[in-house]
């Protein structure tokens, strides 16, 4: 279709490094008023013969600093009547091609910063202004764009400060400026103690010292000045402090926490606390309400004692919240039928709301798991103690009792309050070799009456399963193991075991119940809700799984077993590893919610988190929620927590992603420091991601990630191919793709920063050509230059 010039934006001007950048203004009447400040600019509106081109849309998006979707930029360009679907087919596609992202209420360019955004002022250039980097990246969008911060001089607020973090007003800037960005501070944030804030202290002569940051992002060193070292000594762990100086003087850092040898045993994991901002003790207040906690009697509550319900956990398990009990149903109306108890720990019983134990938990969001060490949401003395189901000893639970037809369909459901006694604590290794004829001591006397019952109800519960087709990306976990003196001993994949699958099958069935019978009571609740893939991701997904000759079905109509026959096809094909990736890669993440958005994962309309209240806030919650929805107690949700739910539940969700964080980060580091004699070392890999810059590739013996540079891939210009997930050399079309296997050697480890990089050994394949060499700006814009590689004949020297 044919490209109107009149309405096309004006071209903007280029602008002074120094000076602020202004959007364009837009042509108007005579007669028009100017524009309000941050409005779209507005363009005549007249209606088109054609559509604006792809390069107009992006420079529109560029020079406004309003909200700009479909309906603004249809009247930006004057596109009326049937015009309308076929800018929004247009729109469509440049999704799809990734040139623009976001919804339709508010368009994007991929990596571009947002009008207004947080920054970190992270250094100086050379005429002593300040430069900023975004807060939070995608590094998949390429290295964060350089943001010039550009300050009036009679902003009356605080001057920011290298290290400080700002709210910032952005404008884009012209495509040949030195920085893509400049930015005005709009207000100066509170200074955390961030992963910015930890180093490594050298010291120097003079009572000095400089600190090297275990930042991987941080771009230099901090000097410590005679007196600001608190008495750090060469080579320590510490946290610190950039030290407030003149606007053009030389910045310098105060040590304010020694923290200890960073070899030492614990303090690889005490880095990641640090660094994300996990408290790890608990305030006077909260230990003196845990050591004040007493036994639970019976009471009003049901007696589950003589019931022989057993906990099935990891072998270095250090908490039991949750038990499990099955029978065969004698009911004659449900013959072959099941009846399954799910017991979990009353955490509610001793954390009340409003109290001290209430609001740490709250804060803590969930319990830290590393491999040296758990930072407990709760006192151990609760955790460890009075919550967990231990073996023999009368403890207080929330249980829920369900019934199940011969083919796992639920059949009706009940919760209690009880007081259970665990006839055993076993590990999932003894549970099944129990049931595969290697009984012990404990297991033994517990198979035919308690173990035969379990794996029985879980067979009936597995067809369920299978016909409700849940998303089967059952991918595997490693397992770091230490010796005693917290080194890296082994790395394992531990087998994944029917045991496993029934406990998680189990726990699913509660956590269901839990969600309907609080919808049944019109309670509100916490979802757990994993949202079906967005629009832009199903669209990149078929467009890769049309280029290895697959089909997408219409999003209208997917759902998690179309996933599941895509990996099924592809199980004994070259793409298996590729396709799991990329389907993997296409899910959205699972937060915590009082909407319910279902959990498309599990391909359930409703779910909830109710069986770890010991280590997850949103479970306490549920439990409070069916305390009093159901009346077993006083010590139910309140009112307020129920005007504070969505506040809540955003604050957990962050605090899951920071456990999250600040886990991979210390497994980096561990595997770092195992892998640092190792320099000069082959491994097999694989290529588990890919940006403009480079591919990140995972060991297969470790599981280790790491990077290779584009400088250490090949001889050509390579160029990012977001369709096919490859990185592709121009002149041979040799690419490298995701899932690819390959072989790589190491030639730096970083354990502190927990950084591997790697040079890349093998040569890249064919991948077909059915797209060609990239024709849209974004692919010509991510071409990257490799480095010269005397193995390759099929390569030519560029000059």
């Amino acid at each position: 279709m044919a490209t109107s010039k009149k309405s096309a934006p004006p071209k903007k001007k280029a602008a002074s490094r120094k000076a602020t950048a202004k959007t364009p203004a837009a042509k108007t009447a005579p007669a028009e008023k100017p524009a309000a400040k941050g409005a779209t600019p507005k363009r005549k509106t007249e209606p088109r013969t054609g559509l604006p081109s792809k390069k107009e849309i992006l420079e529109f998006l560029e020079t406004t600093s309003a909200k700009a979707g479909k309906r603004e930029i249809a009247r930006a360009f004057g596109i009326k009547g049937s015009d309308r679907i076929a800018l929004k087919s247009l729109l469509r596609e440049m999704a799809g091609d990734g040139l623009i992202a976001g919804s339709r209420r508010k368009l994007t360019r991929p990596g571009a910063l947002p009008s207004v955004t947080v920054l970190e002022i992270a250094s100086r250039d050379a005429d002593g202004e300040f430069v900023a980097r975004p807060a939070t990246w995608d590094e998949e969008d390429g290295p964060a764009p350089r943001v010039l911060m550009v300050e009036s001089r009679g902003n009356p607020g605080p001057t920011p400060g290298l290290g400080d973090r700002v709210l910032a007003r952005i404008t884009p800037q012209s495509a040949d400026a030195d920085y893509p960005y400049h930015a005005r501070t709009i207000k100066k944030l509170p200074r955390t103690t961030s992963r910015s804030l930890l180093g490594i202290f050298r010291t120097l002569s003079g009572g000095r010292g400089v600190i090297d940051p275990i930042d991987k992002k941080q771009l230099k060193e901090w000097t410590v000045p005679a007196g600001s070292t608190g008495e750090a000594e060469d080579g320590e762990l510490i946290r610190f402090e950039i030290a407030r100086s003149a606007r053009y003087g030389v910045p310098t850092a105060r040590i304010v926490a020694r923290l200890g040898n960073p070899e030492a045993q614990q303090a690889i994991s005490l880095i990641a606390l640090h660094a994300h901002g996990i408290p790890d003790e608990f305030p006077p207040a909260a230990i003196a309400e845990a050591e004040a906690a007493k036994e639970v009697e019976l009471g009003a509550r049901e007696d589950l004692r003589d019931v022989p319900l057993l906990t099935i956990d990891p072998v270095d398990a250090r908490d039991h919240d949750d038990a499990v009990f099955a029978e065969a149903d004698t009911d004659p109306g449900n013959e072959g039928g099941w009846i399954v108890i799910v017991a979990i720990a009353d955490v509610a019983h001793y954390v009340t709301p409003g109290s001290a134990l209430d609001n740490e938990a709250r804060k803590r969001g969930n319990s830290v798991y590393f491999p040296d060490r758990v930072v407990p949401m709760l006192p151990e003395r609760i955790s460890n103690e009075l919550c967990s189901l231990k073996e023999g000893v009368p403890r207080p639970c929330l249980a829920v009792r369900m019934v199940f037809d011969k083919s796992g369909r639920k059949k009706g459901h009940r919760f209690l309050r009880g007081l259970m006694r665990s006839a055993a604590s076993l590990s999932y290794e003894q549970a099944q070799a129990a049931i595969d004829g290697r009984t012990d001591e404990a297991t033994g006397p517990l198979l035919d009456p308690v173990l035969r019952p379990l794996w029985g109800a879980y067979a009936s519960l597995s067809k369920a399963r299978d016909a409700r087709g849940p998303l089967e990306l059952d991918l595997p976990e490693r397992k770091i193991l230490l010796d005693d003196k917290g080194r890296v001993r082994d790395i394992a994949t531990p087998p994944r075991l029917d045991a496993h699958r029934l406990i998680e099958e189990f726990m699913i069935q509660a956590n269901v119940a839990a969600a309907e019978t609080l919808e049944a009571k019109r309670s509100p609740l916490i979802y757990r809700v994993h949202d079906a893939p967005s629009k832009e991701k199903l669209v990149a997904l078929g467009d890769f799984l049309a280029t290895i000759d697959m089909k997408l079905p219409k999003a209208g109509t997917l759902k998690p077993e179309q996933f599941n026959r895509i990996l099924a096809e592809t199980r004994q094909s070259p793409n298996a590893e590729l396709v799991a990736e990329v389907v993997l890669r296409s899910q959205s993440q699972a937060e915590y919610s009082p909407r319910n958005l279902g959990h498309f994962g599990l391909n359930l309309r409703r779910y909830a988190h109710f069986t770890s209240p010991i280590r997850r806030y949103a479970d306490l919650i549920v439990h409070r929620g069916l305390i009093r929805a159901v009346g077993l107690g006083k010590d139910g949700l309140t009112d307020k927590e129920i005007e504070d739910l969505e506040e809540i539940s955003g604050a957990i969700s962050d605090t899951e992603r920071r456990a999250m964080a600040a886990e991979r980060d210390t497994t980096d580091r561990l595997i770092a420091a195992y892998l640092a004699d190792r320099i000069g070392a082959s491994f097999p890999a694989k290529v588990s991601g890919l940006v403009r810059s480079g591919l990140f590739v995972r060991l297969s013996e470790t599981g280790a990630d790491g990077f290779v540079p584009a400088s250490a891939i090949g001889h050509e210009y390579f160029y990012h191919d977001e369709v096919r997930q490859a990185l592709v050399g121009e002149d041979t079309g040799l690419a490298f793709q995701l899932g690819d296997f390959v072989e790589v050697r190491l030639v730096e480890a970083i354990p502190t920063a927990g950084a591997l990089r790697f040079d890349m050994l093998s040569e890249g394949r064919k991948i077909g050509t059915a797209h060609g060499k990239p024709k849209s700006r974004l692919l010509e814009r991510s071409k990257v230059r490799g480095r010269s590689n005397p193995r390759s004949a099929r390569t030519r020297k560029r000059r």
